[in-house]
């Protein structure tokens, strides 16, 4: 039986999000619980909602939505989207949005990312914790009162618009003819991507697994994972493409491969758009997150522009962005964050500028990228510790005579090498990235690390 017991709101509400498996602990109990209490935080207005692929999310929708309408608040529904279609959604029509979306994760999962008016980041320290907080009395039975007229419900479809916002981040008229293969993963890039490359048309394009299909029968939706990648890196060879896109399964973030099959690295891409996004910006301020290759800083300060590290996530890099006024943001983890998109993260936008870029080149992508690839890095290893703090707090210790800052986790620079630790947010997990200037320095560093982190 699906669970309405409120403590299962520790279990799925996240630091940046909602996330949990349907129904044990995502249902239309809770679903209707969270629409109570993100109306309540709201406050007055509307709300927008919209989905993934995922079958459950329907009937989640409607149990959302008839909270929100309860406390007097009209919802407008944007049907099947993308999460990035969704923050523009909140961004041009100035109102809250709740995406209901578990992103990478299995078939088995759903949850909701929730944003303000303008795409503003809701995360655990910015509202989400007083959602949980309300949504939590509603399944006690002693939530808020419905209020004394019901909100409206209406549709709406944005997804044209959306796609000639995306389009206008680039000039159509100065992209070569190339061809794209975009592997959507059986995710919501196969409603999105079409729409969008039907406006370049010096473009050919092949969408690989398009079909909306939320039980990922090809692969999962989590283009971080390199075996993920591997069916794209073999038709970009097979095909003769240009350029490999791999869209994760509500589309906001992509991957990139070069022509010869190889991936490049989300530091990488990041590196590649910002020297773009610095020659119609000059001087503007870059933000990139603290596990970046060090090459993304440096390429940013050889472009004249000014680098600032932050916090991995994105309720950071979005209030880093406002902070900062910086026009652009690059994660790892292939999020990719505009000033002009309402500093929200598209991960189509970024394919735009990418192709904008290759295509200025004149040359291949495996060329484009050698500048930029400067280091060798470890990529996130986890690693399954007792007690994520002690083991940080001992490393810390082994490092003592280094360099080290606490700005997220436990990151150590040994001059030539560096390394951070982050715990996981929601498993005993420590999260280890390391950087050096060649491979076997690398594996070297990692193997050193890795048997310290074990010994603790």
């Amino acid at each position: 039986m699906p669970s309405t017991d409120p403590k299962v709101l520790d279990e799925i509400v996240k630091a940046y999000d909602v996330r949990g498996t349907v129904p044990d602990q995502l249902n239309p109990d809770v679903a209707h619980a969270l629409g109570v209490a993100f109306a309540r935080f709201c406050g007055t207005g509307r709300i927008l909602v919209a989905r993934d692929m995922r079958p459950s999310g329907p009937e989640l929708v409607d149990a959302f939505a008839r909270g929100v309408m309860e406390q007097g608040i009209d919802v407008v529904d944007l049907g099947l989207a993308s999460t990035d279609l969704m923050y523009y959604a909140a961004g041009t029509l100035d109102a809250p949005g709740a995406m209901f979306t578990a992103s990478h994760n299995p078939a088995q999962y759903n949850g909701v990312k929730f944003c303000l008016a303008g795409a503003k980041a809701v995360g655990i320290d910015t509202g989400l914790d007083e959602v949980k907080s309300t949504a939590a009395d509603v399944l006690r039975g002693n939530g808020p009162l419905p209020a004394a007229t019901a909100g409206s419900l209406s549709a709406r479809n944005l997804l044209e618009a959306f796609a000639d916002h995306v389009v206008s981040f680039i000039d159509v008229s100065t992209i070569r003819p190339l061809r794209v293969v975009a592997d959507t993963a059986n995710g919501m890039g196969g409603l999105v991507v079409p729409v969008v490359f039907e406006r370049l048309p010096q473009i050919t394009l092949e969408v690989m697994f398009g079909e909306l299909d939320g039980t990922f029968p090809n692969h999962p939706a989590d283009p971080l994972q390199p075996a993920n990648q591997r069916d794209l890196q073999a038709r970009v060879v097979s095909g003769g493409f240009d350029i490999g896109l791999a869209f994760d399964g509500d589309a906001d973030r992509v991957f990139v491969v070069d022509e010869a099959g190889r991936g490049l690295s989300g530091s990488t891409t990041t590196a590649i758009l910002a020297a773009g996004v610095l020659r119609t910006n000059p001087g503007a301020t870059i933000l990139h997150n603290l596990i970046c290759s060090r090459a993304v800083p440096e390429v940013i300060r050889e472009h004249g522009g000014v680098p600032v590290r932050t916090k991995v996530g994105h309720s950071f890099i979005k209030q880093r962005m406002l902070e900062t006024g910086a026009v652009f943001g690059g994660e790892h983890s292939a999020h990719y964050y505009f000033l002009k998109n309402f500093r929200a993260d598209s991960g189509l936008i970024a394919s735009m500028l990418m192709i904008n870029e290759l295509s200025r080149s004149g040359t291949d992508l495996s060329v484009l990228r050698k500048p930029f690839e400067r280091y060798s890095s470890s990529g996130e290893i986890n690693t399954s510790v007792a007690d994520t703090q002690d083991v940080i707090e001992r490393v810390a210790l082994e490092f003592a005579g280094f360099e080290q800052d606490r700005l997220d986790g436990l990151t150590v620079d040994c001059g030539p090498w560096w390394f951070n630790l982050r715990p996981s947010n929601t498993e005993p997990l420590l999260r280890l990235n390391l950087e050096a200037p060649t491979r076997d320095s690398c594996d070297q560093h990692v193997a050193e690390l890795l048997a310290l982190i074990t010994s603790l």
